[in-house]
C-alpha cells in the first residue's frame, strides 16, 4: 500500500509525531513533488505517488529515536503498517546523502546497503537536504554542514548532480525560485 496524504498524516499521529516533524514532512513533500513531476516532464519515469508518500513519511522514525537511525527505524515502521516496498526503501535510505554497508557496521545498523538508488529516493533525500525545517535553504548550506560533521560531501554532491540530471535543470534553482 502507498499511503494517501491523510494515510501519511494518520501514521505520524499513531506513531507520536510532534507538530516540527509532520511540518517537515509536508514541506519535504511538497518540494520532492515538483522534482518529481520535472522528472516526469524530462521523460523520466517516476512514481510520483511513492515519492511524496515516501517524503512525508521519510521522518516517522524520528518518534522513535533522534539520531541518525531514524531512517531504518522509520522503514521498520512502514513495514510493520504493511507499506508498499518502494515507500520503505526511500524511508530507509533518505539519511544524509545515503550510508554506505561499511558506515552502516559501523554506525551499529542492521547490515546493508543505506545509498539512495533510485530517481524516487534520490528526489526525496534531495529534497530533505533543501529544508531547515520547513524553509528551503540553498545547498551550500547543506554542504557546509556536511564539512563541519564530516561527512562524505562527494556523495552529497553527487546526488544533486544525479537529481540534477533527472529533472534536467539545477533542482536547487528550480526549488528556490519558487520560494
Amino acid at each position: 500500500m502507498i499511503p494517501s496524504a491523510q494515510q501519511a498524516l494518520a501514521l505520524h499521529r499513531k506513531y507520536g509525531s510532534n507538530d516540527r516533524v509532520v511540518s517537515h514532512c509536508q514541506a519535504c513533500a511538497k518540494i520532492s513533488k515538483t522534482l518529481s513531476e520535472s522528472a516526469v516532464q524530462r521523460g523520466h519515469p517516476v512514481n510520483e505517488e511513492a515519492v511524496v508518500a515516501g517524503a512525508l513519511l521519510h521522518d516517522i522514525g524520528r518518534s522513535q529515536v533522534q539520531t541518525v537511525a531514524h531512517g531504518y527505524v522509520g522503514a521498520g515502521i512502514l513495514e510493520k503498517e504493511g507499506v508498499d516496498p518502494v515507500v520503505v526503501e526511500i524511508v530507509r535510505r533518505h539519511v544524509g546523502a545515503g550510508i554506505s554497508p561499511e558506515e552502516a557496521v559501523a554506525l551499529g545498523f542492521p547490515p546493508g546497503d543505506y545509498i539512495p538508488r533510485t530517481v524516487e529516493q534520490k528526489i526525496v533525500g534531495f529534497a530533505d537536504k533543501l529544508l531547515d525545517g520547513d524553509r528551503a535553504r540553498p545547498f551550500e548550506e547543506e554542504v557546509k554542514r556536511f564539512v563541519k560533521k564530516g561527512h562524505d560531501v562527494q556523495r552529497l554532491k553527487k546526488l544533486k548532480e544525479d537529481v540534477d540530471a533527472a529533472v534536467g535543470a539545477d533542482a536547487e534553482a528550480l526549488i528556490l525560485s519558487r520560494g
